[in-house]
């Protein structure tokens, strides 16, 4: 007899406790530890009989229960009769119409299709692939192969809808089994007929399906019975039954109106016999019933209908199966208490009785109880009264928020008894628990709660309280402190205190520009961050920036809000010192001076003056260059650029007394006159101190000649003002100013001369462009303003005048689209001048405009005239191979000859076959003259002019021609010179301006030679020989910083003295500032370490290393055994606890790697006091983690699956061998027959390798074996 454990989750418990020893068997149902027999858990096969034969044995366990595999690919083959043919061109088949429509149906339906030709001429076509497939390829091949002609069948309008089917499937299914199109008229068609389209055989198939729907629904029938809603329940029985049964036994369908819907109708559909027997059944009921019953009225409480009712209505369903009576009951939301019984006159009174005793059945109980205390009754997460409802799970517990009383509601004994376990934890949270109410203003509220609630949960989790203060809509002041009573008298304790030193809280507003909010904040806050933690009893509030307000305000106790005032106060003056900002004229031809190289410049200064330098940009107008930081290095930095300047042209600063009480008046209405100063001074900029400065010095800067002029304009204008200061304002269109100014101002300067009146004109940025103000004493405005009236109006009489010019000359005033002529409307007044088209052969020129702008034109033209009548050409001979370097970047060298010489320069076409050739020898720019030498025309430039330009522009074109010298520079600096990657001296070459050309290494030379500008080479070759010797200087001390040591350490300690990727090695080296090399693998020396560096750095850093070497030679090393299950443990996440325990006890441990003979030993190494105690600790972590190890274990073995363990319930637990499963158990098994045994899975011979032959043993109960 065979015996098998089950454990349960009570014996587990108890096993896991120690409280079970016994042997745990035979405590199973005999039909739960079945173990089936052999032939059950293995039935035989069917054996196949003769055929014909016929067997009367039942089938076997087998048999039903397999059935055929069906094949997911199916083929047909259909056959198209040449009469229905669509195409049908035989002497293309294979290759028309018919393949190429095959071709587009097996790419659309993924089948697979085959034609061939019958010896009728009829198609034959077979389509493999799936059964969807193919009936889609079916039907189009049907559709598009073959003629197709058309039928209608009518039938009942009600029943399309049956043809349709549910959305739409019957009608697909029935196209695709017919493979034809069905046309059903729409629902508001009158027609019935249904038109039919395919071939003969499919329409005919179709036509057969369709009438038998319609005669199927023939034979259906639907009665529609009103019977009195009082008698549906006896119809359809209790819970449904009746009616179900009644179904089932007719057929027919029976639909009766639930309770909740007011309808008497019953509805049967089905065939007409199954309908009308059902109909007579029902109807038979309905009078018997109605004949044999009679009601009973009874009042019942509104509250406790629910319990007659029950549960989805099984009460009232109960009753009925029970007694045969009907319970009505009134609507929920009626007001009325009367329950209507219907029945049998016997039946009433048990059904009564049921009715009152569900009434009675439940009760309701209030339980008194503070409202304070609700939730502590309820408890965390409703763990309190979870545990009650768990229970009692019929129970329902009701708290009235704000109410002192909780309803229970259920069976009276479960009631009863939750009502006493309830009062048991009133009294015990009486007893232990108490409140307390505290009156604090609203507006200490928030301060109470703190950032994040961080005050007020310090306060709950110390006193172990419960504390709730109102919201703000409350507008309440009443906090209520629940808890322990100790807990909530110190918490009631402290928040007074709180609010007492919030009452003595000192608040005090700093007024901060709104601009220096954010730099006082910081990036992400992090510098106030900085300020609340130094000041963390301070609230620092700034305002919103929408508000635009400048008030910060600190809110704290009354000496750290002076401290931290002060603090800021201190900060916001740090920020209003390096916010100054000051304003640079400088020349715009300047800025790119200013900025130098690749920003060195500019770069330079900023990091120098720790200032921020802004220059305008590149297509700006304006010329100033603005400077912000502290006033001294703004200042520092302004005297620098300055200074670059001045060095760069003939700049001049002048500097004049004017009363300040003349300065708005001198600077007008938006700067209008100083501009104009300015205008009338070229290049000059005039600055005047700031507002409020008190300061009467007015600063004038630019070229010698034009400060001597804007300084006299200036003071004399400042006298005007003191004297007499009348203006008047004129309006004259823009396009007349440049005439009225005259050329460089001869015009205007002519009515200043004249009269001693200011004249301003509006800048490009003026709103009112035509408004021309006059300024200076009344009789002199008065005339100034009358002669310019004068020219006004002339200039308002437009006249045609003509003259004559050479057609040689034509050319130059329309060449350049125009450019001259565009120059002359421009400067006279938008005087138009055509000269004739080009062939015209004429010589006749007409001016159109102003009388006086006509004739200052036609005055201009002849002067041009004879500027190019006077012209001479000189050519300079300059090596072609110069040519790019006198043009310049863009050619802007060149460009500036033209502007300041009024010349042109031609260069000549470039030829490369002269590119090697060598010219004679120059010497700083100036051509060797040599009798027999001719220069190439590729060398020659060409100069045109007036003779007198031309000799200038020629000399200043020769000083662009580069010249070479040598340098000498030892060449063991060469390299140092070039730098990184060439970075060093393309650098030097950007800086000077010239190109600096070092020799091969290979020919060891000690010169550089240097190509540049007379001009550039003075600085360059100084530049040059710096830097030699700064490179002899850092020669020098590469030389003292190449003293060597080596120092000899065991290679085991070399680990150690590099660190934790590289930490101990890399702090040495930066601490000493010194290289240390450890040997490589292949080093005959391993014991080796190289240090290099300064010769007392050296020393220190070798004292250093041996320093730790001679502590690690003071450690010891010892091994621990521990179980490896607890490795992974001690070790931690991502070594997380071990590293924390090595930095505890100062030890290194190291665990043995995987595949290790000895899995379980553990090395620790440091000092032996350190060993010795982080080997206990180290135990004492294994004997805790093992208890953990060992409680998996156990538990891991009982959840394995039972077919993991002998018998079907898991292992007994008086089996304390530990030995292997015993696998799945049948009985009367064939190995357990007599002579018989069960085959070794680990022998070969029993269960072979494939393709291996072994040599037959004797047959066993398995049968013989095949190879």
């Amino acid at each position: 007899m065979s015996s098998v454990a089950v454990l349960t989750p009570e014996s587990f418990a108890e096993h896991r406790s120690g409280l079970k020893d016994q042997e745990m068997t035979g405590c199973v149902p005999e039909d739960e530890a079945y173990i089936p027999t052999y032939l059950e858990a293995f039935p035989p096969l069917p054996e196949k009989g003769a055929p014909g034969e016929k067997t009367g044995e039942p089938a076997s366990a087998w048999g039903g229960k397999i059935r055929p595999i069906k094949a997911s690919v199916i083929t047909q083959v259909f056959h198209v009769p040449l009469e229905e043919r669509r195409y049908k061109d035989n002497s293309q088949f294979g290759e028309g119409e018919e393949a190429k429509v095959c071709l587009d149906i097996m790419q659309r339906t993924g089948a697979h299709i085959e034609l061939s030709l019958a010896k009728d001429q009829g198609l034959s076509i077979m389509v493999t692939g799936k059964l969807e497939s193919v009936m889609k390829a079916r039907k189009e091949i049907v559709a598009r192969l073959q003629t197709q002609a058309s039928a209608t069948v009518a039938i009942p309008k009600e029943h399309h809808r049956f043809v349709i089917g549910k959305n739409g499937e019957k009608l697909q299914e029935l196209e695709l089994k017919t493979a034809t199109k069905i046309a059903i008229p729409r629902p508001d068609d009158p027609s019935a007929n249904i038109r039919i389209t395919g071939t003969k055989e499919g329409i005919e198939k179709a036509r057969h399906e369709i009438l038998l729907i319609s005669a199927e629904q023939d034979k259906r029938a639907v009665e529609r019975l009103c019977l009195e809603k009082a008698f549906h329940p006896f119809i359809a029985g209790a819970h449904n039954r009746l009616v179900q049964e009644l179904s089932q036994e007719t057929g027919a369908r029976i639909s009766i109106p639930p309770p909740s819907l007011p309808r008497d109708e019953i509805v049967i559909t089905g065939e007409k016999e199954a309908v009308a027997l059902a109909l007579s059944r029902i109807r038979a009921i309905y009078d018997d019933k109605k004949r044999k019953t009679t009601t009973i009225s009874v009042e019942v409480k509104k509250s406790q209908h629910k319990y007659i009712i029950g549960p989805k209505g099984n009460t009232l369903q109960e009753i009925l199966e029970t007694t045969g009576v009907s319970v009505e009951m009134p609507p929920l939301d009626s007001g009325s208490e009367t329950i209507i019984l219907r029945g049998e006159p016997d039946k009433l009174g048990p059904a009564l009785t049921q009715v009152y005793a569900k009434a009675k059945s439940v009760m309701v109980v209030e339980v008194t109880a503070p409202a304070w205390l609700h939730r502590f009754i309820i408890g965390k997460k409703g763990q309190n009264i979870g545990r009650i409802t768990q229970q009692l799970p019929r129970v329902h517990i009701e708290f009235t928020d704000g109410e002192e009383r909780i309803s229970l509601e259920g069976p009276t004994a479960e009631v009863e008894q939750a009502q006493a376990q309830i009062q048991e934890i009133i009294k015990d949270l009486l007893v232990r628990m108490d409140y307390t109410e505290v009156i604090i203003d609203q507006r200490f509220h928030r301060h109470l709660i703190g950032k994040n609630g961080v005050n007020i949960n310090r306060i709950k989790e110390q006193y172990k309280v419960s504390v709730r203060i109102p919201q703000d809509s409350e507008r309440s002041g009443l906090v209520r402190i629940e808890g322990d009573p100790k807990g909530v008298q110190l918490a009631r304790r402290e928040l007074i205190e709180m609010v007492q030193r919030m009452e003595n809280e000192r608040t005090k507003d700093l007024i901060v520009e709104q601009k220096l909010h954010r730099s006082i904040i910081g990036q992400k806050g992090e510098k106030i961050k900085e300020v609340r933690d130094k000041f963390p009893e301070v609230i620092i509030n700034f305002p919103d920036p929408s508000q635009k307000s400048d008030i910060v305000q600190l809110r704290g106790p009354k000496n750290e809000v002076e401290k931290c005032g002060k603090f800021l106060q201190k900060i916001i003056a740090d920020l209003i010192e390096n916010s100054f900002s000051l304003s640079v004229p400088i020349f715009k031809q300047f800025h790119k001076n200013i900025i130098g190289k690749g920003g060195a410049n500019i770069k330079k200064i900023r990091e120098e003056t720790n200032t921020k330098i802004d220059l305008p940009t590149e297509n700006s107008n304006s010329e100033m260059i603005v400077i912000t930081g502290k006033k001294s290095n703004c200042e520092a930095a302004r005297d620098r650029i300055l200074s670059i300047q001045r060095e760069l042209a003939n700049i001049k600063e002048a500097e004049v007394a004017i009363p300040a009480r003349l300065h708005n008046s001198l600077i007008g209405s938006k700067g209008c006159l100083v501009r104009s100063i300015m205008e009338d001074c070229s290049g000059v900029h005039i600055h005047f101190p700031s507002e409020g400065s008190g300061s009467d010095k007015v600063t004038i800067r630019g070229p010698v000649g034009e400060v001597e002029k804007a300084k006299k304009q200036l003071l004399q204008l400042a006298e005007e003002k003191q004297v007499n200061n009348f203006t008047a304002e004129l309006q004259a269109k823009p396009e007349y100013h440049k005439f009225l100014i005259g050329r460089g101002g001869a015009n205007i300067r002519r009515v200043r001369d004249k009269t001693g009146a200011r004249i301003i004109f509006p800048s490009p940025d003026d709103t009112e462009q035509e408004l021309i103000t006059i300024v200076g004493k009344e009789e002199a405005v008065r005339q100034a303003q009358k002669e310019l009236e004068c020219l006004v109006k002339n200039l308002d009489d437009v006249v045609e005048d003509s003259m004559v010019v050479d057609v040689r000359h034509h050319r130059h005033f329309v060449c350049r689209r125009g450019q001259v002529l565009r120059e002359l409307a421009e400067e006279y007044g938008g005087v138009a001048v055509s000269f004739p088209r080009t062939g015209a052969n004429s010589q006749r020129v007409t001016l159109k405009g102003a009388k006086d702008c006509a004739e200052a034109a036609k005055k201009r033209i002849q002067e041009i005239v004879e500027d190019l009548e006077s012209q001479v050409s000189v050519e300079v001979a300059i090596p072609q191979r110069y040519h790019r370097a006198i043009m310049g970047p863009k050619g802007c060298r060149i460009q500036l000859i033209t502007r300041e010489h009024e010349v042109q320069i031609k260069f000549p076409e470039r030829d490369d076959s002269l590119a090697g050739q060598e010219a004679p020898p120059q010497e700083n720019g100036d051509v060797s003259p040599e009798a027999e030498f001719v220069a190439p025309k590729c060398d020659i430039i060409t100069i045109a002019g007036r003779a007198e330009k031309c000799e200038p522009a020629k000399a200043a074109l020769l000083a662009l021609v580069p010249i070479t010298e040598d340098v000498e520079v030892s060449y063991e600096l060469h390299r140092y010179i070039i730098g990184q990657k060439g970075s060093g001296i393309r650098k030097m070459m950007e800086e000077y301006e010239v190109n600096i050309w070092v020799p091969q290494p290979e020919k060891q030379l000690d010169v550089i030679k240097v190509t540049g500008l007379v001009a550039n080479m003075v600085r360059a070759k100084q530049g040059l020989l710096d830097r030699v010797k700064e490179l002899q200087a850092e020669q020098a001390d590469r030389a003292l910083r190449s003293f060597k040591v080596i120092l000899s350490v065991d290679p085991k300690f070399h680990p150690k003295i590099i660190g934790r990727k590289g930490a101990v090695i890399s702090q040495i080296r930066k601490d000493h500032d010194v290289s240390i090399q450890f040997p490589d693998k292949g080093d005959e020396q391993q014991d080796a370490i190289v240090i290099l560096g300064y010769e007392r750095n050296v020393e220190e850093a070798s004292q250093a290393i041996q320093q730790l070497v001679a502590e690690w030679q003071e450690m010891v090393s010892r091994d621990v055994h521990l179980d490896p299950r607890t490795h992974a443990r001690i070790i931690g996440a991502r070594g997380k606890a071990i590293r924390k325990l090595m930095e505890e006890f100062k030890v290194d441990i190291r665990f043995p790697q995987p595949g290790s003979d000895e899995p379980d030993k553990v090395a620790v190494t440091g000092l032996p006091e350190a060993v010795d105690n982080a080997i206990d600790h180290l135990l004492n972590l294994e004997e805790e983690y093992m208890l953990s190890v060992t409680e998996t274990e156990t538990l891991a073995a009982y959840m394995k699956p039972p077919s993991r363990y002998g018998g079907g319930g898991g292992a007994g637990v008086d089996d304390s061998s530990g030995g292997p499963a015993k696998g799945f158990v049948v009985l009367d098994a064939p190995w357990n027959a007599a002579g018989n045994k069960a085959p070794d899975m680990s022998s070969a011979e029993d269960f072979p390798t494939f393709g291996m032959g072994v040599a037959p043993k004797q047959a066993s109960a398995w049968g013989p074996k095949k190879f």
